[in-house]
């Protein structure tokens, strides 16, 4: 029998395998690090694996800050085949023979690369009244989605024998590589669609820093515990600001404080013992509470 659990805190980076979901890997991670509360940083669909930052205990009050950070994914396309789902685990919708050459691919890439609008996928969780969009796509029910803005801030061919393209992909949160990969294949007067995906790095993590759930498996409880990260490590990009104590006190009793010195925006908070406190709104000449790190803990 495993003991009660105990709080655990911080930041596992796993590297998902393919065929089981993110929060499928979640609960496994949890079950072997026995914490309490866990939760991920933007899921990856079934087929794909890579890099899924997990949160546990306190890190989960700031998993938001890296769902919302860039992405960099390798993606494998297959040209002339088009699927329901806009990847392997839904139906062959049409087949089309593949003309397209490696200057053809080359001359449509640019038009994918900066600003661009996606429609948003119906296999998809986006919500609609409440109920994620895949709900509606299995029961035969077609939404109208508004199309969204998306940033693809680099987009490389690594490998090209058509029907098979392999891309490096670096885009904002909220990119669909699925409708990428679908909209290239369009563009192409061949359609295409995801045979593989793997993200290779979340926010300032990348994939060679990451563990699969096998190796954790072969690991005792205190060498998976030395595998967390700290909590603040999802925040690091956001600029810091350390307290004396009773400033800090303060902060942690969720009181405002008087700050000359703090610039307009969010911060990082630390005692002078760089103990994380939690993050600030800084205004006008003072830190107002945003979201803390608990110091009541059972």
């Amino acid at each position: 029998m495993k003991p009660a659990r105990q709080p655990i805190d911080g930041v596992l980076l796993l590297n998902k395998p393919a065929g089981i979901t993110s929060n499928a890997a979640l609960q496994k991670a949890k079950w072997l690090l026995n914490a309490r509360k866990a939760g991920h940083t933007g899921t990856l669909d079934p087929f794909a694996d890579g890099l899924l930052p997990l949160c546990f205990g306190e890190a989960t009050k700031f998993s938001a800050y890296l769902l919302d950070a860039d992405k960099r994914y390798r993606a494998v396309l297959q040209l002339g085949v088009t699927t329901s789902t806009g990847d392997p685990e839904g139906e062959v919708l049409n087949t089309c023979e593949v003309a397209a050459s490696r200057a053809d691919i080359d001359a449509v890439l640019p038009r994918f690369r900066g600003e661009i609008e996606q429609i948003p996928p119906m296999h998809s969780a986006l919500k609609h009244q409440g109920r994620p969009l895949y709900e509606y796509a299995r029961a035969g029910i077609e939404i109208d989605r508004p199309a969204r803005k998306v940033t693809i801030r680099a987009l490389d061919l690594v490998e090209c024998a058509p029907p098979r393209v392999v891309l490096d992909v670096q885009c904002s949160a909220g990119t669909y590589i699925r409708t990428l990969a679908q909209d290239i294949g369009a563009l192409l007067g061949c359609g295409a669609h995801l045979t593989a995906l793997t993200r290779t790095a979340a926010g300032g993590f990348q994939l060679e820093q990451a563990r699969t759930l096998a190796e954790l498996e072969a690991l005792d409880p205190v060498q998976r515990y030395a595998l967390l990260l700290p909590a603040d490590c999802l925040v690091a990009h956001l600029p810091a600001v350390m307290l004396e104590d009773a400033k800090a006190e303060a902060l942690r009793q969720g009181r405002s404080i008087a700050h000359v010195a703090a610039e307009p925006g969010l911060m990082r908070a630390y005692t002078a013992e760089n103990a994380f406190i939690g993050l600030v709104d800084a205004d006008a000449g003072q830190l107002v509470p945003r979201r803390l790190v608990s110091t009541q803990r059972t």
